[in-house]
């Protein structure tokens, strides 16, 4: 039995669609926090287990005859602790096998700009192979679909407003992360490795408005504003504090090269090679 945690996330659910073409839906469950969703899961025939990672006995209960867990990363403010919760009921149901998804954070960066998230980031893969449970750590880039956020709809006319600077990031899509990782969780072995799921090669802000250039036949302009203006900017777009937020600190981190880190475990882990930034600008804004 598999138990994917975060199911019904944008990973998660990549996860499930892909797991659900290579092995039997009764061997598949999902901790899910919110009951109203667990009816998508039973018409597959996934079992459901209400709980989340702040209820460790829900996590207990949930891992019962489990063989393989899969450990998606929490986002809230105590993410650490959360994961934490889920590996010590792990540790003591006596699972198989543990699989994290993390974060593909560049070591060579001396000061990160992540705080809390790289620490929950860094301790976590800590404490899984310091719990003596055979692991399996994915260390995601950021997701493609993040761009077309962070560039705007009007992007073809205003061009492209981000305070980045000439910071690089690797971007793919969430859907082949989320294929790459089923296939894993699907086969056997791949015992104590960490794999850094990004695509080939990272790219820069201004490089990605050169790329929308070529495509649209239209000079797309990058413009790399202070962060204050930037912040100023979307408030008067009417986004929210939570958006505003999530925005500028990605634009700092990439600004600071943090995601710049690319392997071909992505490409391997595929099969074939990742969707390219290009195909995924065509697909994403002129199809």
């Amino acid at each position: 039995m598999i138990l994917v945690t975060g199911a019904s996330g944008n990973l998660g659910s990549s996860v499930i669609e892909n797991l659900l073409k290579q092995v039997p839906a009764n061997t598949i469950s999902v901790l899910q926090r919110n009951p109203g969703k667990a009816k998508s899961f039973e018409e597959k025939n996934i079992k459901v287990h209400i709980g989340d990672y702040t209820h460790k006995e829900s996590i207990l209960k949930a891992l019962q005859g489990v063989k393989k867990l899969l450990l998606i990363s929490s986002s809230g403010q105590d993410a650490l602790q959360d994961h934490k919760n889920v590996i010590d009921a792990a540790m003591e149901s006596g699972i198989s096998h543990i699989y994290y998804t993390g974060g593909a954070l560049n070591k060579n960066v001396k000061e990160s700009l992540l705080g809390p998230l790289a620490d929950s980031y860094i301790t976590t893969e800590k404490y899984i192979i310091e719990s003596g449970l055979t692991y399996t750590i994915f260390q995601n880039g950021l997701y493609a679909e993040t761009i077309p956020f962070f560039i705007g709809e009007q992007v073809l006319e205003n061009g492209i407003y981000f305070p980045a600077g000439t910071g690089k990031a690797s971007f793919a899509k969430r859907a082949e992360m989320g294929e790459a990782i089923a296939n894993v969780l699907a086969s056997e072995g791949h015992e104590n490795k960490i794999y850094i799921t990004t695509a080939l090669p990272s790219h820069s802000f201004l490089e990605i408005a050169q790329i929308i250039s070529e495509l649209s036949n239209k000079e797309i302009t990058y413009h790399d504003p202070d962060p204050k203006d930037f912040e100023n900017k979307l408030k008067e777009y009417g986004l929210q504090d939570d958006d505003i937020f999530y925005s500028s600190i990605l634009a700092a981190i990439i600004k600071n090269d943090e995601y710049n880190i690319t392997t071909s475990d992505l490409e391997k882990l595929l099969g074939r090679k990742p969707t390219d930034l290009k195909s995924f600008l065509t697909e994403t804004l002129f199809n």
